[in-house]
């Protein structure tokens, strides 16, 4: 009897071992954009770096500005697993836009790192801009009064 206790017990040590190795120390996150934005915005240089110097550090950029093409926005986001108490739900690690802009020329003029604590300053407009292309056609609106009439007698 004794031999087989001694023998389950190193196969209970080697079991819990197996099972320590796989673990792993480091939290499990979410990444989303572009990695180590900070740390990689800082070989760009001011008056020095070009477009082809941002585009072989990043890549394409992952938005430009609207009026200006010369004005390119990267994102970075990391999500981690919140603690027990939240219920495992995903929490914000960082959360960082850079905001670079060229001349016209192509030559790096200004470069901004906006963070979480930044964004929470940032102000938004509240006009609501109207757009006519959403606007329903006279056709799309009748079908969906019809369409409304036909289910409200249900």
């Amino acid at each position: 009897m004794f031999f087989r206790i001694k023998y389950h017990k190193y196969l209970f040590f080697l079991f819990i071992f197996i099972i320590s190795i796989g673990c792993s120390f480091q939290e499990a996150s979410k990444n989303h954009g572009i990695v180590f934005l900070e740390n990689r915005s800082n070989k760009l240089k001011i008056d020095v770096s070009n477009t082809n110097d941002v585009i072989k550090i990043f890549g394409q950029p992952h938005s430009k500005s609207i009026n200006n093409d010369n004005i390119w926005v990267y994102i970075e986001r990391i999500l981690v697993k919140g603690e027990y108490h939240k219920l495992g739900k995903h929490i914000v690690k960082e959360n960082n836009i850079l905001v670079l802009e060229f001349d016209n020329y192509g030559i790096l003029k200004k470069k901004e790192i906006i963070d979480k604590s930044k964004k929470k300053n940032l102000v938004f407009s509240k006009k609501e801009t109207k757009n006519e292309l959403t606007q329903k056609s006279f056709v799309e609106k009748f079908l969906s009064s019809v369409r409304s009439k036909m289910y409200s007698n249900k």
